[in-house]
């Protein structure tokens, strides 16, 4: 089984080739830079570099959100796209589940984070059992104050992984103390390389009714549903 494996929910864009248990190629970038200009582009060349044709994939594996509204449109329509022209089944990840993978070897729990701005985070909360990443708490939007307090409870050290753990480090420590943990700088890309491990045998979605999962409505969203009432 060939699998490629998409993730352009983030400043992130990650394009990675995982060929019968083994990733055979992985393209990362962290850059602020329009991903509908650079992803496909991505894709190409990873598959001539390793002299792999579109037909020989075997599925699609891609980062459903949550994250940036576009960024997340991208990344679905494109693997969507390919999926269906290929006539080949697309599994959908969590962006978060996709970075808390990074702390494979961590002894804890481990919280993604994605900044949502006025002191809100997108995270979730996940922990490895006998090699296995496992969801402790389902992803979702919430007050960072709160979601500390409630990690405080459960006493137990808690890894934070990504880059927007630089905007909350400071609330996070003053809070957990030396139970939280930032994870080093190499930890806070998501890598697509685990993205596809993670999709390799999710069940398939439905190619059309495949949706992103953004976890709250784009602010323009919010008020025109507002003005409707």
């Amino acid at each position: 089984m060939t699998i490629l494996a998409i993730d352009t929910s983030n400043y992130t864009l990650g394009i990675a080739l995982l060929r019968d248990n083994t990733v055979i190629a992985e393209y990362m970038t962290y850059l602020k830079k329009n991903h509908s200009v650079r992803a496909m582009p991505a894709v190409h060349s990873l598959l001539n570099d390793c002299d792999i044709t579109p037909q020989d994939l075997s599925k699609i594996v891609v980062a459903k959100g949550p994250g940036s509204y576009t960024g997340v449109r991208i990344g679905v329509t494109i693997a969507k796209t390919l999926a269906w022209s290929l006539n080949i089944p697309i599994s959908a990840v969590s962006s978060l589940e996709a970075l808390a993978a990074n702390g494979r070897h961590f002894d804890g729990l481990i919280s993604p984070i994605f900044d949502a701005r006025r002191g809100q985070v997108y995270t979730g909360l996940y922990e490895y059992k006998n090699g296995l990443l496992e969801q402790a708490l389902p992803d979702q939007n919430v007050m960072l104050t709160e979601w500390l307090e409630m990690l405080k409870e459960k006493d137990r050290p808690v890894l934070f992984l990504g880059h927007d753990t630089s905007i909350h480090a400071e609330t996070i420590l003053d809070v957990l103390g030396t139970k939280g943990i930032i994870g080093s700088a190499a930890q806070h890309n998501p890598r697509p390389s685990e993205l596809a491990y993670l999709g390799a045998d999710s069940e398939a979605a439905d190619i059309h009714g495949l949706v992103p999962d953004y976890l709250r409505l784009a602010e323009a969203e919010a008020k025109w549903i507002e003005s409707q009432k």
